[in-house]
């Protein structure tokens, strides 16, 4: 029985790609290939695969018949045929993305390449599950209802990116409060499939982000990287040998949860320190509306008297836990994301390069600080990745660093 990444069965795995069963070890391998590198002569897929060029050449045709993969333009060389490189078809399969935010949820349509073809938005004051849910419904049948008829089978499954548990964010009281606390027991794979047949994957949220950027953005330029992703609050990710690791019981990139000590020397966490909800909170003492942290698109120029100060405290938070980091596992680099704008990310990864050089690196070698690129739509696109990757993408963190 497939089942989702919480372990929950998979509702409907009939609703989706109309495949020849599950890709086997080899298809998955080259189309990791091709995603990876984007468009690649059959004779490098051999190459690069150790698969013989027979052998990939019958795995490209039936590729090719299944509409997963594509004949880019011929390349003339100096001297023979030309090449002919092949790459993924960007309609051959199709996936729906939710994240859960503490403020907003947003909800995509990404397709085989990795580009967004549709998208939605909405903010609340709590993400209630009535109307998150609610919004995956109506969302769900308008993404849907963008496609020609002909690609709608090409969907492949509804990732959603959530933090885990959820249930315990919430500072509400009453009613509101116990409606809030019912997360605890949501079935995912139940609620969704009371109005869709399509398979279901739920991910946390931060490593939803981190998948992202390892599939979409610069991450794929770096072997092992420890990644931020600061939302309401700072959650991560963690890629050895080319591969996001999530750890046997999901922890491995909780980097929210790492310790941290305060101006008098008490115990904190990441979470409490270096989130986009203590801007939040300190706006509201400043009786500054703080909704436009969540307005897409994003603008926080007129908020800038707030921010500068918030992004300093970060990176200086940021500096740190990256060297805690460092000591644990050897990384060459930290990336840094975010859902905030481009400008502001910017500043936070050059402000946090220039605290970590007054940083105490005794025994360690000091890592490079590097933007990601995938932007605040990284956790939603990387949930849409999710149902993509289970189910046609080699999953492994052993021998991929040679493709």
């Amino acid at each position: 029985m497939v089942r989702s990444m919480d372990g929950n069965s998979i509702k409907g795995q009939s609703a989706g790609v109309n495949q020849r069963g599950i890709r086997d070890h080899n298809e998955r391998l080259i189309l990791t290939v091709l995603q990876r590198h984007r468009a690649v002569p059959a004779a490098d897929l051999a190459r690069r695969t150790g698969l013989s060029k027979p052998t990939v050449s019958t795995i490209l045709r039936n590729l090719e018949e299944d509409g997963l993969v594509r004949r880019g333009d011929p390349v003339r060389g100096k001297v023979g045929k030309p090449s002919i490189p092949i790459e993924l078809d960007p309609d051959g399969v199709l996936s729906i993305g939710l994240k859960i935010g503490r403020r907003s949820a947003d909800l995509l349509l990404l397709d085989f390449s990795g580009n967004v073809r549709g998208q939605l938005h909405t903010s609340y004051d709590y993400p209630m599950p009535d109307a998150v849910f609610g919004f995956l419904n109506e969302g769900l049948e308008t993404l849907l209802g963008t496609l020609p008829s002909a690609l709608r089978h090409r969907v492949c499954g509804i990732g959603i990116g959530t933090p885990f548990e959820l249930w315990k964010w919430h500072d509400l009281a009453g009613l509101a409060a116990e409606k809030f606390r019912s997360w605890k027991d949501i079935d995912f794979v139940a609620k969704v499939g009371a109005f869709s047949s399509l398979p279901v994957f739920v991910v946390n949220d931060a490593t939803a982000a981190c998948h992202a950027e390892h599939l979409y953005g610069g991450g794929r330029e770096f072997r092992d990287y420890a990644y931020f992703f600061i939302g309401s609050f700072i959650g991560g990710g963690v890629v050895l040998n080319g591969t996001v690791f999530e750890g046997n019981r999901g922890n491995a990139g909780a980097l929210g949860s790492m310790r941290s000590t305060g101006p008098l020397g008490e115990a904190q966490q990441l979470i409490d320190v270096a989130s986009i909800h203590l801007l939040e909170a300190r706006l509201i003492e400043a009786g500054v509306d703080p909704t436009a942290l969540w307005q897409q698109p994003q603008d926080w120029s007129g908020l800038s008297r707030h921010v500068e100060p918030w992004i300093g405290q970060t990176a200086q938070e940021l500096a740190k836990a990256s060297l805690s980091i460092c000591s644990v596992v050897d990384f060459e680099t930290i990336l840094i994301d975010g859902a905030f704008p481009s400008e502001v990310r910017k500043e936070l990864v050059e402000r946090t390069r220039r605290y970590l050089v007054n940083q105490d690196k005794r025994g360690l070698i000091e890592p490079q600080i590097e933007a990601g690129n995938v932007g605040h739509n990284a956790r939603e696109i990387g949930a849409a990745s999710s149902p993509i990757f289970s189910q046609f993408l080699l999953n492994t963190n052993a021998g991929l660093s040679r493709i």
